[in-house]
């Protein structure tokens, strides 16, 4: 499977790309998410790497939570480009990205992020069909009700949590890897049809 990943939900985004087993990544700034910007730092990804848009067949893109402007830009222009070269449009979420190295397990999975100085959570059963919504939760209620239950945390996010939820025991800090959403996807576990920002207040 040949697809690029794009990924601007947080002040550090991303565009991740695998080819024929081959991956080359690249890290980009909240500035370079703009909708003016980001078709010029993709058409720039592809000619760093000697490599053509017309190399995949999918495009996966993060519609958070996250960056107001960084995820309509990069939903806009990963539409626009699945559109123009009539490839493929898969969305995924952070909450259903980190639980992609956990696809194996029996029991439940508790996702935190943090966003906008407020906790979310969200469960996944060990199936990952029945989902539970998003929900908000205080730093008190994660420490109180939720010890001793599997939880995972993305690396990325990490400076923005509490002390105390860090060194909570069964919490896992998990780095986003763009490889998990072609399993994902293969599972029929990401977006096809409503691929929309995911906006949490």
């Amino acid at each position: 499977m040949n697809f690029l990943s794009i990924d601007c939900s947080t002040d550090i985004g991303s565009l991740f790309l695998k080819i024929e087993n081959k991956t080359f990544s690249k890290i980009l700034q909240s500035d370079k998410c703009s909708n003016d910007l980001l078709m010029k730092e993709i058409l720039d990804f592809f000619d760093e790497n000697a490599l053509n848009l017309n190399d995949v067949s999918q495009i996966f893109v993060n519609q958070g939570p996250g960056n107001f402007s960084g995820l309509r830009g990069s939903l806009a222009t990963a539409k626009g480009i699945s559109l123009s070269k009539n490839l493929s449009l898969f969305g995924y979420n952070t909450f259903i990205w980190l639980c992609g190295n956990f696809l194996k397990r029996k029991d439940s999975i508790f996702c935190f992020i943090k966003f906008r100085e407020k906790y979310f959570l969200k469960e996944f059963s060990n199936n990952f069909k029945n989902i539970s919504k998003i929900k908000q939760v205080t730093e008190d209620e994660i420490v109180e009700k939720y010890t001793g239950k599997f939880k995972i945390v993305p690396k990325n996010l990490i400076k923005y949590f509490d002390k105390r939820i860090l060194e909570l025991k069964d919490l896992s800090i998990v780095e986003l890897d763009h490889n998990v959403l072609e399993l994902l996807q293969l599972k029929g576990l990401l977006e096809k049809k409503m691929i929309n920002p995911l906006y949490l207040t």
